[in-house]
């Protein structure tokens, strides 16, 4: 007991000895929020010492670089394309100070590099290579111009770097340089794209070109947290007009990339030191086997189970009896007779209501999940430790467990000791004489024979050779047990045997009963207080759940005025007044005298114009509107009346009905017309009980009937025959009924739940007819069930496409649910609208009071031809004297005007420049040749950006003008890059106008030239009408 005493005091001086930890990592560093300026990338950690036999662990790094070469990044500078080659020069001096190199003598770190550059395109210019590898590819880059697509490269960069690499797991960063200016998201956003990178492991930095950025495209760039992955990252900074590659950026971003592959690579270990082996413990007795616990506490009530399916509907009960008669009533006193009230005036019909308030926003959505846990703290120093507590109390010895396994059969016992000699057996009869036999072997000794008689004394013979020994006998056979001793006197004790082996293990003992728990123990000292985390901020968390749905939305607008109700009836006619008393006539006057003539009076209000009335009837009935149709087209509502929907749900339905159908606008006024738009409902409960809106109905010839018969459906409250209603829908509405032109689209509502005594192959019954498209839509009921998604399947003929769950009905007519239908429903609408007069002109100033620096394009091409182009010189012209003209080269106001036509890709003749001098104009129109050849707009446009707004570097137009492009045209052209011509008027600030004749044209290059507005096309059958005075006056009103 002394030695195992001192042993355990050994231990516990052991353990309270300070281990000598050293503190491990980078100390947090000040993000944005502590100081001002770029935050600082973490400071290079003092080495650790390694403990002897420390395995370096490999951590391969895989650097992808995303570069932007689109035209926003080509044309910043001048020349063009120098601020790509300067983006070039800092991605090599980036790679060049990368080196493999062992980190901290913890981690061996190596690197791989890749790189795309991109525009609208993505070109891959180098896989993962080596350093030297990578920066003879990079030389190889040439800008590509056109548009920015972000979202696109960064989807292919994340393809990249998870496809086209396999092997040990590595550390991947990318760095993307680019201005955060997109065109066009293609990929679904910069934002989704890179938060598909990150699910895929990769760091991404966000590097700027130059200061010329989009800060919003920059933070959706980088991964977060943005203070480390966008922290005022610049590759090229702009000094005095001189590009300097910006070196503290890369050395920033590749000490957080070191550190950060420490911490993806390496994993902290406590300090760990074995101790002394101690004795090993003496052999316990084997514990007795446990009582039989006690039987446990009695479980809870189970919860109570779903509702079962609706019952059929019973039989009528019973005829009561009748009731005994009661007594009479006491006769009512009379009324007093009411007054008639006056007839009321018909009223007008009230004038369209506005649309009403915005609706006070919805219910705040539950908090999204927790994110994932930020960055591991390093590990603190271990606290020294806690004293033992007091030793528990024996537990309640446990209840018996299973049977042990059965055990492999036991070795072969040793060889038994021989057993004692049976009784000797009876002696046989003797045997008669037998026929000598062979001689046969020696046998064995016979039994006895009797005693003979006494012979005579022979002589002593000679001593006789020794007899072979006789066999074995048989052993005899088991004797009698006899009859226990009497109990012997114990004997001297025996000398101690030799110690046995090891035993075989012996089958499992029943588990003793769980002993009660021990008394807490007294807690240790506090331990000292360990280092702080990084401050780095976890990363974003993922989307929380949808919030609840908001209360219901505004009031919609005002419907259809309803049909003019019938004249009231005349009113009887009022009971004569009482005539008053007659006065006496008063004597006639004398004549007077003629007075002076009256003045002038007030010159009166001028009367309404057309146009003010048209404007007045547009404005109250709305009747000039633009009409949609979509042509010959037949839906059938199928809507669920069962008591699992509801009053409130049912009515949400019907709702849903009409605000479809009034998006689809207007019915056919003839059921029975080929073309138009016709629908019919049925709503279904159990069967028997389907009631239907026929397509063919002749009262349902407007908007207005077809609402009110919506409007009169009443809840049936039954059991649910979905089956059965799909095909009476089918056989009453759809088959007899279709039209040869129309199609059919049927919509369907339901929970997606039936009657199990509903035939279930019925499901199908509406995919029979190919020209039938059926859409299910299901809906959580009144019990909160999620619908049955494999029922919705087969109604809509398992085209998943067609099937849309919701949780609430309120969702069905939600505005965006709403849009969805309509488009579902009539996919290519047709709009007209009325040919109306009086149509309001736009409204623009003046240019005297304004400057314009207005660029003629003149397309010279073939197809104008030579007559033609003589108008074409004439409209000039005459808007070059029409149009205010600046008074002097130092004028700020007013316009200048250049001239510039145009035939293939090389032909660019400018007539002359932007010009305030009228008899130079004039000149250059006369001299101006017809070039007669082929069509090219895209170069004439990039031509007459580089020649006539600019030469070089200087700018040729004046400031705060308003460039215009004027481009005369029928848009048959040559478009190739007509879209980076486009992009190029954009950057340069140029509005366009388009002049074309004839009715062979391209309209979508003209809407293109005209940058998407199609008040900007002007158009005339001839090239002659182009001086007529209507176009002429539009056309100086639109420039100026």
């Amino acid at each position: 007991m002394t030695l195992i005493s001192g042993f355990i005091l050994l231990c516990m001086l052991r353990a309270v000895m300070p281990q000598g930890l050293t503190p491990r990592g980078p100390r947090p560093i000040p993000g944005q929020g502590d100081r001002p300026g770029p935050t600082q990338a973490p400071q290079e950690p003092e080495p650790i010492p390694v403990p002897a036999g420390s395995r370096i662990i490999n951590c391969p790094i895989k650097l992808f670089f995303t570069i932007d070469t689109s035209e926003t990044i080509a044309l910043q500078e001048s020349p063009p394309g120098v601020l790509v080659e300067n983006i070039k020069e800092f991605t090599k001096m980036f790679v060049q100070r990368l080196a493999d190199e062992e980190y901290r003598g913890q981690i061996q770190i190596t690197w791989s590099i890749g790189g795309l550059h991109f525009s609208q395109k993505q070109v891959v210019f180098s896989q993962f290579a080596t350093r030297e590898s990578f920066i003879r590819s990079l030389s190889g880059i040439r800008y590509l111009g056109k548009g920015t697509y972000i979202d696109c490269a960064l989807k292919n960069m994340t393809y990249q770097m998870t496809h086209h690499y396999s092997g040990t797991k590595a550390v991947f960063f990318s760095v993307v340089i680019t201005d955060g200016h997109v065109t066009g998201n293609p990929c679904g956003g910069i934002k989704m794209m890179s938060d598909r990178a990150q699910e895929q492991g990769i760091h991404i930095f966000s590097v700027a070109a130059t200061r010329m950025i989009d800060k919003i495209g920059m933070s959706e760039v980088a991964s977060p947290p943005a203070e480390v992955y966008r922290d005022d990252y610049i590759a090229v900074e702009i000094v005095d007009g001189r590009p300097r590659i910006q070196t503290k950026s890369i050395d920033r971003i590749i000490k957080i990339m070191k550190h950060q592959a420490y911490l993806q690579c390496y994993e902290h270990k406590c300090l760990q030191t074995p101790g002394i082996i101690g004795p090993k413990g003496p052999h316990g007795q084997k514990g007795a086997k446990g009582i039989r616990g006690v039987a446990g506490p009695k479980g809870e009530k189970g919860r109570q189970g779903d509702p079962g399916i609706e019952g059929p509907i019973g039989p009528p009960g019973s005829k009561g009896n009748i009731g005994p008669k009661g007594e009479k009533g006491d006769i009512g006193q009379s009324g007093a007779k009411g007054f008639r009230g006056e007839y009321g005036r018909n009223g007008t019909d009230g004038q369209k209501g506005k649309m009403g308030r915005i609706g006070a926003p919805g219910c705040k959505g539950d908090p999204g999940e927790s994110g994932p846990t930020g960055y591991l703290g390093e590990v603190g120093e271990t606290g020294p430790p806690g004293d033992l507590g007091k030793k528990g109390d024996h537990g309640i010895p446990g209840k018996s467990g299973p049977p042990g396994i059965v055990g492999e059969p036991g070795r072969k016992g040793e060889r038994g000791y021989p057993g004692n000699p049976g009784p000797p057996g009876q002696r046989g009869t003797p045997g008669r004489d037998g026929k000598p036999g062979e001689k046969g072997h020696e046998g064995g000794r016979g039994n006895p024979g009797k005693k003979g008689t006494a012979g005579t004394v022979g002589k002593k013979g000679e001593k006789g050779e020794r007899g072979l020994p006789g066999g074995r006998g048989q052993v005899g056979e088991d004797g009698f047990k006899g009859a226990k001793g009497d109990q012997g006197l114990p004997g001297p004790r025996g000398q101690s045997g030799a110690p046995g082996g090891p035993g075989p293990n012996g089958t499992m003992g029943d588990p003793g009963d769980t002993g009660s728990r021990g008394d807490t123990g007294t807690p240790g000292p506090k331990g000292d207080r360990g280092r702080p985390g990084f401050s780095y901020p976890g990363p974003r968390g993922p989307t929380g759940d949808r919030g609840d749905p908001g209360r219901l939305g505004p009031r919609g607008v005002r419907g259809d005025c309803g049909a003019k109700g019938d004249p009231g009836a005349k009113g009887e006619k009022g009971d004569p007044g009482e005539p008053g008393e007659l006065g006496q006539p008063g004597e006639r006057g004398i004549r007077g005298d003629p007075g002076p003539d009256g003045g002038t009076g007030l010159v009166g209000d001028p009367g309404l114009t057309d146009c003010d009335v048209m404007t007045y009837i547009r404005e109250t009935c709305g009747c000039c509107d633009c009409e949609k149709r979509c042509g010959a087209l037949d839906i059938v509502f199928v809507i669920d009346s069962s008591e699992s929907v509801g009053l409130m749900n049912f009515t949400m339905e019907k709702n849903f009905v009409i605000n479809t159908i009034n998006r689809l606008g207007s019915m056919a006024n003839d059921p029975a017309s080929p073309s138009g738009t016709r629908v019919g409902v049925v709503q279904y409960s159990h069967n028997g009980t389907f009631e239907a809106i026929r397509l063919d109905d002749p009262t349902i010839n407007s908007m207005s009937a077809f609402k009110t018969a919506v409007k009169n459906l009443q809840w049936i409250a039954g059991g649910t025959f979905t089956p059965s209603a799909l095909k009476f829908a089918y056989d009453h509405l759809i088959r007899d009924s279709k039209r040869a032109r129309a199609s059919v689209s049927v919509v369907v509502i339901t929970d997606g739940r039936f009657d199990p005594r509903d035939d279930e192959d019925l499901l199908g019954y509406l995919c029979r007819d190919d020209r039938v498209v059926v859409n299910a839509i299901g809906v959580g009921d009144m019990f909160r069930k999620v619908q049955d998604d494999e029922i919705l399947g087969s109604i809509a003929c398992d085209n998943k496409e067609r099937v849309t769950g919701m949780k609430y009905f309120v969702d069905l007519v939600a505005e965006n649910f709403i849009d969805k239908m309509e488009t579902v429903l009539c996919p290519e609408p047709v709009i007209v609208c009325p040919d109306l007069p009086c149509q309001n002109k736009p409204d623009v100033a003046q240019c005297v009071h304004r400057p314009v620096d207005l660029v003629f394009l003149l397309d010279g091409s073939e197809r104008l031809g030579e007559e033609n182009f003589r108008y074409v010189r004439e409209f000039v012209q005459k808007a070059v004297d029409r149009l205010g003209l600046a008074q002097s080269r130092t004028d700020l106001m007013r316009a200048r005007i250049a001239l510039m036509e145009y035939g293939n890709e090389d032909e660019h003749h400018i007539a002359f420049s932007l010009t305030h001098d009228p008899v130079l104009m004039a000149d250059g129109i006369v001299r101006l040749p017809y070039l007669d050849s082929s069509s090219s707009v895209a170069p004439a446009i990039i031509h007459a950006i580089d020649n006539i707004l600019g030469k070089g570097n200087t700018r040729q137009t004046r400031r705060n003008a308003e460039i215009s492009f004027v481009f005369v045209t029928d848009g048959i052209t040559d478009t190739k890059n007509l879209d980076e011509a486009i992009s190029a008027m954009r950057g340069s600030q140029v509005v366009s106008t388009v002049i074309t004749t004839g009715s062979d044209v391209d309209q979508e290059v003209l809407l293109k030239l005209a940058m998407g507005d199609r008040d900007a096309i002007f158009k005339r059958q001839d090239v002659s009408d182009l001086s007529q005075t209507s176009l002429f006056e539009d056309f100086i009103k639109w420039v100026c």
